[in-house]
């Protein structure tokens, strides 16, 4: 079936040279960059603590028009990979773009998100509509370490330029996001009691444990490129950063869960949200049953670099956000 087809295709991933891509004779520019994000956790933990995050994150961003439809979310297996759990949502997000955006799209602007979750080791892709030549595809490792296996993928190894190390406590953060019972400096778990965390945290931290992700981008949009570029530069290091800060802010909530238990409470989230989103209006907008989406191949290199998200290409750029924390801590993580 279809449906099967979908999630299969999240088995492979192809390797080799990393270059333009020719899709209907347009030369489509990509990049490869890796993010290692430290948690005080284990990673037997972060597997209840992520699915608990994700939906939870995901049922409070669902409000006033915008959220998160869950389309499936069904087991699935792999004979590589094992057991897992194919999901496939689309995230409505008209309000969180530049007012000069919405000129370009529609009035309710949408992503889809598949993701295979084999844990500790998952893929994620994302794909718009209204941009074909544009694509965001995640590959994730999950390891107990303070993020120094330098070959986690076990292929061609990522250069050190194109490493950024994502710290929870001292990064930079949009200010309007901060919340002082998130904030790592500050909170201490009842339950565990870890916590609070001071700088240095990742050097002497146990339990300790790293989400590597391999975040590949492509994009080829005419006359938007550079601001286009800023935003994804500026939004995948926000939301991984957000992200698991608030799954260690969160931890009193998950820790006592298990693999079933928290599979019951996404199940029960999702309901939730997919009101929310139809109840505003929104879910009928989706072809949710559409052309099956291309095999979620993911491209290593040894010289990929960050040209594309970082270096502007002309055209007015869109000003930063105020964010939070020290300008010392706005450090190049690359080096660490």
């Amino acid at each position: 079936t279809d449906r099967q087809r979908e999630r299969e295709s999240g088995r492979g991933q192809r390797e080799g040279s990393v270059g333009p891509q020719i899709r209907g004779g347009l030369s489509v520019k990509m990049l490869v960059k890796e993010y290692r994000i430290c948690m005080p956790l284990t990673v037997k933990e972060y597997q209840v603590g992520q699915l608990y995050m994700i939906s939870k994150h995901s049922n409070l961003e669902s409000r006033g028009g915008e959220g998160v439809q869950v389309i499936a979310n069904e087991p699935l297996y792999d004979p590589q990979h094992g057991q897992g759990q194919f999901t496939a949502k689309t995230i409505y997000l008209s309000s969180k773009l530049p007012h000069w955006f919405h000129v370009f799209i529609p009035r309710i602007f949408y992503i889809r998100e598949k993701a295979w979750n084999y844990y500790p080791y998952t893929i994620t892709e994302y794909t718009c509509p209204f941009m074909p030549t544009f694509s965001v595809k995640i590959e994730t490792q999950f390891e107990d370490n303070n993020g120094s296996n330098s070959n986690v993928f076990n292929r061609v190894a990522t250069p050190s330029e194109d490493i950024c190390y994502i710290d929870i406590v001292s990064d930079m953060y949009p200010e309007h996001r901060y919340k002082e019972s998130e904030d790592p400096r500050t909170f201490r778990s009842e339950k565990t009691g870890r916590g609070p965390l001071t700088d240095g945290w990742r050097e002497t931290c146990n339990p300790i444990m790293c989400s590597y992700k391999l975040v590949e981008v492509r994009s080829q949009v005419y006359g938007l490129q550079s601001r286009v570029e800023q935003i994804i530069q500026r939004n995948i290091r926000d939301i991984l950063l957000m992200g698991h800060r608030e799954a260690f802010a969160w931890i009193d909530e998950w820790i006592d869960m298990t693999v079933e238990d928290v599979r019951r409470y996404e199940r029960d989230s999702q309901r939730e949200t997919n009101q929310k989103v139809s109840s505003a209006g929104l879910s009928g907008t989706e072809v949710t049953r559409g052309p099956q989406s291309e095999k979620p191949n993911l491209f290593r290199s040894g010289s990929v670099r960050d040209e594309l998200l970082t270096t502007p290409r002309g055209g007015e750029t869109e000003p930063a956000p105020e964010r939070r924390g020290a300008s010392s801590k706005e450090r190049s993580h690359s080096q660490q």
